[in-house]
């Protein structure tokens, strides 16, 4: 915070009082304890919680006739972040807002620190001019460092000469590794690795290239380059996955690994020729065997009780589906990790092998060397396993392969691509599996969903009458019908002090957007659905019945469906009704 003399303080003070951001009688009673503590009145207030840190530098700023702005909810440019080095704006609090009038604005706690000011002008070559923030909004910004972008700046400098040329000529291969190309896909590389992203987007427009990633399911912006430096980037992109640079008329597949942070990241390759030329789609998976445990991914209650008694029978099929990026695989690892023992003989065979685990043979599957899920299968048959698990069942061979295992004293995990848990049944007798051996070799299907869950710091609200409408037709039935029933229908369900059925509204969360949480939202968290196949679940697989059918029969015996368990989440303010239609407005 800026420097004050005493007058200036006592300004602040009667500022903050007239405008009745705190209490006169609360700022007396501070200020007699500060003459016996020493301390400084204005962080006392603060830590007091009579008034905040915004405040306070607001009240600073009028006073001082200085501008001031509020940067705890600003989302910032990571360009415009490259104008100032991370190391400055840590070290002296200061951070870059952009450029205006040929001068570059910046942030600062203390404006009246010349020395500073004139320290910035020198470091940037520019004329600095300085605005007032807070504390907390200078550190809100500070967090949003997650990648330094000045080397695509400088890659789109040199690409408007040197790496065009290189281009032209076809000698792409003269790109090193210290090439300004090569450093701006590492920036790009890490800023979506330490944002969590899942995915990379690199698409070309008619004038100009896009970068999204994909962070907690939803693509987001992240810059926008010239037109110039697509060719050399995806160039480099094929040169460390192996690809032919030269191909430019069919898709391309292939991979590659990266360090970030000490861990390694391995990246899956996808390019395909669209009409302003090749767009690239990047997957990342996180090679270090991140924690996973099945309680914390979002599964509770009756749904969990079903997969662990399907998981703790010797032998049978264990099935989970749902559409690409809903979190099947990691479904798999943590039941994978829940039966891991040293007694038993884990296999897995996987495309690719997304996570390690100690204790587990997992085999990575190579179509151009002949390993394929079938053919692997067979194999992995021979080696005496306890457990199979199959990455994905994508044609008949495999499924078939899948239920000889299963009736052969084998317990197999494996996923398919259908809308629904039920969806699985009528999909497996699709592929030619008879219906009596289906119903004989499964144990439990589960289907699954991914939300984005409410961040952590957020606010509280009554829902609306069409929300509430949407709660009681969904879950009406589900909820507690008296207070009486609320902790025995809590504990069956999963969900901690569930509200009575019935009301007029509902208390929903939403969280308070910020750079870690965009949208209010941080991380994810599943919506599952498990289905024992019991004995009339059998009847029905032999009978051929529809999946309709089978999930009729199969919420008559107490299943939650994923729309569902969707809105207890959004009840137990784990997620919003927005998200759980975002992905599961077309279940019922």
């Amino acid at each position: 915070m800026a420097l004050l003399t005493r007058d200036s303080l006592d300004k602040v003070i009667k500022l903050l009082v007239a405008e009745g951001l705190v209490d006169a009688n609360e700022v007396a009673r501070v200020q007699n304890e500060v003459m016996q503590t020493k301390q400084p009145l204005l962080a006392t207030l603060q830590a007091q919680k009579v008034t905040t840190d915004e405040q306070i530098a607001h009240a600073t700023a009028v006073v001082m006739g200085v501008p001031y702005v509020d940067l705890k909810y600003v989302e910032m440019e990571q360009e415009v972040l490259g104008l100032l080095p991370f190391e400055v704006a840590e070290r002296s609090m200061e951070v870059p807002l952009g450029i205006s009038g040929g001068q570059l604005v910046v942030a600062m706690l203390d404006v009246g620190n010349i020395q500073a000011v004139d320290y910035l002008s020198t470091l940037t070559d520019r004329s600095v001019r300085a605005v007032m923030a807070s504390n907390e909004g200078i550190r809100a910004v500070l967090r949003q460092y997650r990648g330094d972008f000045s080397s695509v700046k400088q890659a789109v400098k040199t690409t408007n000469r040197e790496v065009a040329q290189r281009q032209a000529s076809a000698n792409v291969k003269t790109i090193t590794q210290d090439s300004p190309i090569s450093k701006a896909l590492t920036s790009i590389l890490e800023f979506a690795a330490k944002s969590k992203a899942s995915d990379v987007h690199i698409e070309p427009l008619e004038n100009s290239l896009i970068i999204r990633c994909r962070i907690d399911g939803v693509l987001r912006k992240v810059m926008e380059l010239p037109k110039a430096i697509e060719p050399a980037l995806v160039s480099r992109i094929k040169i460390l996955s192996n690809l032919k640079i030269d191909e430019h008329r069919i898709p391309q597949d292939g991979q590659f690994a990266v360090l970030v942070g000490g861990q390694e990241i391995d990246l899956r390759i996808a390019i395909s020729p669209v009409v302003w030329g090749e767009q690239v789609v990047i997957r990342l998976l996180d090679k270090s065997g991140t924690a996973i445990e099945i309680e914390k991914m979002g599964m509770t209650g009756r749904a969990l009780r079903t997969v662990m008694a399907g998981i703790s029978r010797p032998n049978g099929m264990i099935l989970t589906s749902g559409p690409t990026g809903s979190g099947k695989s990691t479904t798999l690892y943590a039941m994978i990790k829940k039966i891991k023992s040293e007694k038993i003989n884990i296999v897995t065979l996987e495309d690719p092998v997304e996570y390690k685990i100690d204790g587990v043979n997992q085999i990575q599957v190579n179509v151009d060397a002949g390993l394929t899920f079938a053919s692997g299968l067979r194999s992995i048959l021979r080696q005496d396993p306890d457990v199979v698990m199959v990455g994905e069942i994508r044609d008949s061979e495999t499924a078939n392969l899948a239920v000889q295992a299963a009736l052969t004293g084998h317990l197999v995990f494996s996923t398919l691509h259908t809308n629904s848990a039920a969806g699985i049944l009528p999909r497996l007798l699709d592929m030619g599996i008879e219906p009596f051996l289906l119903a004989s070799t499964l144990n439990t299907v589960i289907g699954q969903r991914l939300v984005r869950r409410v961040a952590e710091k957020r606010i509280t609200h009554q829902s609306s009458e069409m929300e509430t409408q949407e709660v009681n037709e969904v879950i009406g039935g589900l909820l507690p019908q008296s207070p009486q029933e609320v902790a025995s229908v809590s504990e069956d369900l999963g969900y901690p002090n569930l509200p009575v059925a019935g009301q007029q509204s509902y208390v929903l969360s939403k969280g308070v957007e910020e750079q870690d949480s965009p949208g209010g939202y941080s991380g994810r968290a599943g919506l599952y659905e498990a289905i024992e196949v019991d004995e009339d679940i059998q009847k029905l697989i032999v009978s051929r019945a529809t999946s309709a059918e089978v999930m009729h029969m199969a919420k008559e015996k107490g299943t939650v469906t994923m729309r569902q368990d969707g809105m207890l989440k959004a009840v137990s303010g784990i997620t919003t009704i927005e998200e759980v239609n975002r992905v599961a407005s077309d279940l019922t």
